[in-house]
């Protein structure tokens, strides 16, 4: 199908394939891995014959066809998406324009139309519409986005139309770079699927670990300028790497060892006369082996410490009798949500259940049609979305944009940073205004990792980043001191980020009081990947409220009628908790404030220490640090009287049963 043979390709003085060989065959799945610029675009684009090598042949099988998916940007004309769907070659493009053309100036009987159409019934036009309705209903376009103009709609959906172009066109070999970042998960999920028995080879970039262990059968991996094929996923190449890495670095040590022994013989005996000609020998013996390179670790996450936001309160957001509603669907009715410090939690649920909506009622972006959203003590909220870019300024550079903030850090660690999200060299002076849309979305990631609130709100943050980046990511996440709620398509980030889960279905929360797995076991799921789309859409009908008294929650006949003796002692409990928890909390708040006020007292000193007039007077400063350690004895222990209420639950809110 494929054949790289021996292809050697520098660029700017940079070498990025040296002698390398692949071959695919049809029906292969592979996996192309490598950090961000190895060279998997370059290689891309030898295939597809944008660009030559210095040396070597790439040979496609003759009369096979190929179809290329790029990352960000495909064009989109007049046509209409089910046009550009059934776009799969030039002849049948040229067509389609004919055909519409005439109809539209109702020229029926011109030869050039019957000549069209006869093109059109030729290249299988006719069975072509079925099969492109069919993938773009997979890819969630609506019947009546058919015969709107594509370049109307937004890039996300212009490149689903170019994907189910090339599903409908079905080449030979299939080049997907990035196939996931604009699909939602349900439409990710049945991509997957249809994947799953297409007929020709695929070649497919991917940060995606979950979407590469159901797919590929091998990767091949780019690095050090060689092409380097392991057979199995993405977590057998994992186990493999490790173990050839082990082999060659022991191979490599018994070697030197060897070389060592000989070459001091050599230097031993060299000016000996009656041991010159062994000694020459050890030498030559050292020139003829083939000799092992060191193994060269692959790119190492950047490890640094990450800026930290100010400590919040223990309740970080509380969201009270919530109704909210898009025109006649309701979403929410009589919603109730609270979100404590420190908390890690997953939203997940089918697409139009509420996950993104609830996220943006708690940023302050959607505001509730009754109810109230109330965000904790000393709570700075952030929302982080990949279509949230208007804080970005278009003629500041990359490298401005990060130090655009009140307390900027230095211009090494924003670097530093900016580097481990693909901003390399030269691309941290790129003006905004020139960036694509998946590099703003990492160019505002940085700005919040570098600037963080206490309450970070996040929808699909590792879309648009490779490997690498979500392994900086988690690891400034995992660092991370306040409080994370987010939505996430990506299995490996959400078992790495989440400590709770929050299943959302037709407006309805259900808590889950462990990890992602956790989740799975306990909900059943057929899946790590299914599970994160389980449940029901919303509709027109009402969200259904929550089991009263008058029936289980498991929908069964009413429970028997309570006496007057067994009211009157759950309503004096009720009463009894209420008062604790009122108690609990006025002791809570109180103590919140007498930290604040420490604190305020502290800068005051300290920065009155900082000042050279304060030690023109004498016992001034003495003074000073005596009230300074005054202070910080009090702040101590106001905060640790407030860390051990926090690190005790208040308790629950009484429910009412009568």
């Amino acid at each position: 199908m494929l054949t790289l043979s021996q292809v050697s390709k520098s660029f700017a003085g940079r070498t990025l394939f040296s002698d390398v060989s692949l071959q695919v065959n049809r029906g292969d799945r592979i996996g192309l891995v490598g950090p961000n610029g190895a060279g998997k675009s370059t290689l891309f684009s030898l295939i597809l014959g944008e660009a030559s090598p210095d040396t070597g042949r790439v040979v496609i099988e003759k009369s096979g066809t190929v179809g290329f998916l790029p990352q960000e940007s495909a064009p989109a004309g007049d046509e209409t998406v089910l046009e550009l769907a059934c776009a799969i070659s030039p002849e049948m493009v040229k067509a389609q324009r004919t055909i519409k053309r005439h109809e539209l100036a109702e020229t029926h009987e011109d030869e050039e139309y019957h000549d069209a159409l006869a093109t059109f019934d030729e290249l299988g036009g006719w069975q072509l519409e079925p099969k492109a309705k069919q993938i773009l209903h997979g890819l969630a376009f609506r019947e009546s986005d058919f015969d709107r103009q594509a370049r109307t709609m937004s890039g996300g959906w212009i490149m689903r139309a170019h994907l189910a172009r090339l599903l409908v066109m079905e080449p030979d070999l299939l080049l997907l770079d990035e196939p996931t970042n604009h699909l939602d998960l349900e439409s990710l999920y049945w991509f997957q699927d249809y994947l799953g028995s297409y007929p020709g080879a695929i070649l497919m970039i991917s940060h995606d670990r979950e979407f590469l262990n159901a797919l590929v059968g091998s990767i091949v991996e780019i690095a050090h300028s060689k092409l380097n094929r392991y057979r199995g996923n993405w977590d057998k190449y994992v186990i493999e790497k490790v173990a050839r890495e082990e082999q060659q670095l022991s191979a490599y040590k018994n070697q030197q060892k060897e070389i060592a022994s000989l070459q001091e013989f050599a230097d031993r005996f060299r000016a000996k006369a009656s041991k010159a000609s062994q000694a020459q020998s050890k030498l030559k013996q050292i020139d003829r082996m083939e000799k092992i390179e060191a193994p060269l670790s692959q790119e190492k996450t950047v490890h640094m410490r990450f800026p930290q936001p100010p400590r919040s309160g223990i309740r970080a957001i509380n969201m009270k009798d919530v109704d909210f509603s898009y025109g006649d669907l309701t979403v929410y009715r009589g919603l109730d949500f609270e979100a404590e410090r420190g908390q890690r939690t997953v939203l997940v649920g089918p697409n139009g259940a509420g996950k993104s909506t609830l996220l943006k009622l708690l940023a302050g972006n959607l505001k509730p049609d009754r109810g109230t959203v109330e965000p904790g003590y000393n709570v700075k909220v952030g929302y982080f979305s990949q279509h949230r870019m208007e804080s970005l300024k278009a003629k500041n550079t990359v490298l401005e944009s990060v130090q655009d903030m009140p307390n900027p850090p230095g211009e090494q660690t924003c670097r530093t940073v900016l580097g481990s999200f693909l901003f390399r060299g030269d691309d941290v002076f790129k003006p905004v205004g020139v960036l694509s849309g998946g590099e703003k979305t990492r160019l505002a990631l940085v700005k919040l990792l570098l600037d963080p609130p206490n309450l970070l709100l996040m929808d699909e943050p590792t879309t648009h980043l490779d490997i690498g980046s979500i392994d900086a990511l988690i690891n400034a996440l995992q660092q991370y001191e306040g409080t994370l709620i987010f939505i996430s398509h990506d299995v490996h980030f959400i078992r790495a980020m989440a400590r709770t889960v929050l299943h959302i279905s037709a407006g309805k929360l259900t808590p889950y009081a462990g990890d992602y797995d956790y989740y799975l076991e306990k909900s059943k799921a057929t899946s790590a990947r299914a599970a994160l789309t389980a449940g029901e859409k919303l509709t027109n009908a009402q969200p259904a409220a929550a089991p009263t008294a008058a029936t289980s929650a498991s929908g069964n006949a009413p429970t028997p009628r309570k006496s007057k003796e067994q009211k009157r002692a759950e309503a004096e409990e009720r009463q009894a908790k209420a008062r604790v928890r009122k108690e609990h909390d006025t002791r809570v708040s109180s103590l919140e404030m007498q930290i604040a006020t420490l604190e305020g007292k502290q800068r005051d000193l300290t920065a009155e220490l900082e000042k050279p007039e304060t030690y023109e007077s004498g016992g001034r400063a003495v003074t000073i640090n005596r009230d300074l350690m005054t202070v910080a004895a009090d702040l101590a222990r106001v905060t640790a009287e407030w860390e051990a209420l926090a690190a005790k639950a208040a308790p629950p809110e009484p429910e009412d049963q009568s």
